[in-house]
């Protein structure tokens, strides 16, 4: 039987793509994604020809699409990465996150429960909680109190799910992350902007005085436990996932640039973003007690593993930053993207 998976083109969804289809071949995939600026499907090239993997072109957000790819494939589950996902770009426009996170996501819910779909999973973040204190650590039952238009709708999301639990006895799940890092990830996120800018010599625009905590994933070690969430959680179930990994924004920002043999010169402190959240922990426990699940890569070794892959894949980067990397949709399906 099927997995539906939304968003697998994107950072975290085709790390998800491609490892399932290496670890778990057994699976096969229907891999729904809009191609929206953050979705490249040059990240799935690799699975050409792969009988396991079906890749469908469609907005989770368009209940007529969606109904068409329930009842083409029928999938057994649901994982739902798909989400506008930049913090920066909802504070320019909130209203894409409340289609595609809050409107998208009730209707998958909708279609699950309709063609009898087993298992639901809503990947989450840890930013619908808001923001810490210097102490502490987000846990399950910490009251959500999100602080961005991104998170907001994320959150809402969360809400949906429960009520869908709740209300219609819908199998589903929740998890929510910390910063995932890795490879494929869109090059205005921190850590491959930092990487690219380096390799550049260009200015690495730091936020405020730099000292923003976040708590750092390995995306292989997020799919591996979403995976874990999905074949053991019971049904209503939340986990956070953590990588016990707490850094500033500048501790990485200078880490990377000794790793690249650059210097610190090329930091450049920028006008905070509005709302800032200050700083982010994940407590994981209840995740590695229930089921077993903790993160496997230590952060260093992790952040050199991304930078290695970084200047080995530069025509991939260079290509997101272009936008030629929308060329390959049209050479493998002879179809322009939207602008």
């Amino acid at each position: 039987m099927s997995v539906l998976v939304t968003g697998g083109a994107g950072f975290i969804g085709s790390n998800f793509v491609l490892r399932s289809r290496r670890l778990r071949p057994d699976v096969p995939l229907v891999d729904v994604d809009l191609l929206t600026y953050a979705g490249n499907l040059e990240n799935l090239a690799s699975l050409e020809g792969d009988g396991g993997h079906v890749f469908v072109r469609a907005d989770v957000a368009d209940r007529a699409a969606m109904e068409a790819v329930f009842a083409e494939h029928r999938p057994a589950g649901v994982i739902h990465f798909a989400a506008e996902s930049h913090v920066d770009r909802s504070i320019l426009d909130a209203t894409p996150f409340v289609r595609n996170n809050v409107l998208g996501t009730q209707i998958l819910l909708d279609l699950s429960r309709a063609h009898g779909v087993r298992r639901f999973l809503q990947v989450s973040t840890d930013e619908v909680y808001g923001t810490l204190g210097p102490t502490g650590a987000f846990r399950e039952d910490t009251p959500l109190a999100p602080n961005s238009p991104y998170a907001a709708s994320k959150a809402a999301a969360d809400l949906l799910v429960r009520a869908a639990v709740h209300t219609h006895k819908l199998d589903a799940v929740i998890t929510r992350c910390s910063n995932n890092y890795g490879p494929f990830q869109f090059p205005e996120k921190l850590i491959p902007l930092m990487i690219a800018n380096a390799l550049e010599d260009k200015p690495l625009p730091v936020y405020g005085d730099g000292l923003q905590v976040r708590d750092w994933l390995h995306v292989e070690d997020h799919c591996d436990a979403i995976w874990t969430v999905y074949e053991q959680a019971r049904a209503g179930s939340i986990y956070n996932i953590g990588g016990n990994s707490e850094r500033t924004n500048l501790e990485v920002v200078r880490r990377l640039l000794a790793a690249l043999g650059k210097g610190e010169e090329l930091i450049r402190y920028v006008a905070d973003r509005p709302g800032h959240d200050r700083r982010y922990a994940m407590d994981a426990s209840r995740l590695k007690a229930d089921l077993g699940w903790s993160p496997a890569w230590r952060f260093e070794e992790g952040l050199d593993a991304t930078i290695t892959w970084y200047r080995e894949h530069r025509g991939w980067w260079e290509r997101v930053r272009s936008g030629a990397y929308r060329d390959y949709y049209e050479r493998q399906y002879g179809r322009r993207l939207p602008a």
